[in-house]
């Protein structure tokens, strides 16, 4: 099966965001001199306990990474420890001392809590993983991106199933460490790669009073062990109170926080996603062609976008297909809320136009449309999304492939 049409995935950035490299030569002399100092304050404080103890401790790491440099060390395993190091120093304004403590508490952290090996734990939580929190796909530029909606728990039975008492909060917490470990898995950690991951929170349904301690739980542990482990911040189908709450603390955010958070209000969610997320990657109950099903499949096939302006129909000709072959498509809208249909035109003369999908109105709620249909005759396939009732804009996406008929000799 070979794909008849290209994806349109041009890069979109934020003018206001800008990530950081890594790169050492765009250090400032101040900023070079303060991860020097790191290095060795970290140096004097594994020397100093290791006087203190009959074994001296392993050399600190994190994500199987080493953070001090030795004879053996190659260079891009420094490169790598710099990354980290970095990522510690910019967390706290690069004051040096600020961000040894940090580090520390952060390495004993990963010791107690046995963050290294909790990507390989079952810890029973199936019917979370892909509906609460998971990792699905990257952005435009390749950053992984993780996933969480905590609608689920607005179910009274559900809350309590998993917050029910302090120790199924702690085994929650410690799946969603997990989630966050595996997307970091993901990351280079080498200048100029991928550092980060990206967050797309849904607050829509969150029962914000409820999950008020499990999400000061969460925030404290990312806040204080992960630090500049996302670039970016992306909150959809967000409420009134939550946008009136982010005006009053927004003054007091720094330009470089505020800079990563983008807010979308509900309904916008594709139209938003889209802007960091090509289409094939975001999930179908966000206006997307991702299924969890595909994940397995290797990396996505990927989509065309298009836009339907409010008052509008968009017709999609798929042309040149041959007698015989089978056609497959998946075809979605933000939103949907329009008509759909599909119909299969032959080229031959006196021939009728076939209805391979009658018109239907597609409710708010709908995820992709995944069809195929094998043509008798070479003729081609008209996608029809009818915008006509609405004046809202939408964004859409679809892809498709030919196989063409085995002819048996």
């Amino acid at each position: 099966m070979e794909p008849l049409m290209d994806s349109a995935t041009t890069p979109r950035r934020t003018p206001s965001f800008k990530e950081d490299t890594y790169h050492l030569h765009n250090l400032k002399p101040t900023e070079k001199k303060a991860l020097q100092e790191l290095k060795d304050k970290l140096t004097s404080t594994i020397t100093d306990s290791s006087e203190q103890e009959q074994q001296p401790p392993p050399p600190p790491s994190m994500w199987g990474i080493p953070l001090l440099t030795t004879t053996t060390t190659t260079t891009t395993g420094t490169e790598k420890a710099d990354v980290i190091l970095l990522k510690f120093l910019r967390a706290r304004d690069f004051r040096v001392q600020d961000s040894l403590n940090m580090l520390v508490k952060s390495l004993t952290w990963r010791k107690e809590f046995g963050a290294d090996n909790i990507v390989e734990e079952d810890l029973g939580f199936k019917d979370l993983e892909g509906v609460v929190a998971y990792m699905n796909g990257y952005d435009r530029e390749g950053h992984p991106v993780c996933y969480n909606a905590y609608g689920v728990f607005k179910d009274k039975e559900m809350y309590e199933k998993i917050f029910g008492d302090n120790d199924k909060l702690k085994k929650f917490l410690r799946w969603r460490v997990q989630v966050l470990e595996r997307g970091i898995k993901m990351l280079h950690f080498k200048p100029g790669g991928i550092n980060s991951i990206i967050q797309v929170t849904d607050l829509k349904d969150m029962p914000k009073r409820e999950l008020r301690v499990a999400s000061n739980h969460i925030l404290s542990l990312f806040q204080d062990n992960y630090p500049e482990m996302v670039a970016r911040k992306i909150f959809i189908n967000v409420p009134w109170y939550f946008s009136m709450l982010y005006s009053m603390f927004s003054p007091f955010l720094t330009q470089r926080t505020k800079s990563k958070f983008v807010l979308s209000k509900e309904g916008n969610a594709a139209e938003t996603l889209y802007k960091y997320i090509s289409p094939e990657d975001v999930p179908v109950q966000y206006g997307g062609l991702s299924r969890p099903s595909d994940l397995n499949n290797g990396p996505p096939k990927p989509a065309s976008e298009f836009t339907v302006k409010g008052g509008e129909k968009v017709n999609i000709q798929i042309e040149g297909i041959e007698a015989g072959a089978t056609i497959t498509w998946d075809i979605v809208v933000g939103g949907w809320d329009l008509e759909y249909s599909a119909e299969y035109v032959p080229i031959a003369n006196g021939s009728y136009t076939i209805a391979v999908e009658k018109p239907r109105k597609m409710g708010p709620t709908e995820e992709v449309v995944h069809n195929s249909y094998t043509a008798k005759e070479a003729g081609k396939l008209v996608l029809a999304v009818d915008n006509s009732a609405s004046r809202k804009r939408k964004v859409a996406s679809y892809r498709y492939l030919v196989r063409k008929s085995q002819v048996v000799m």
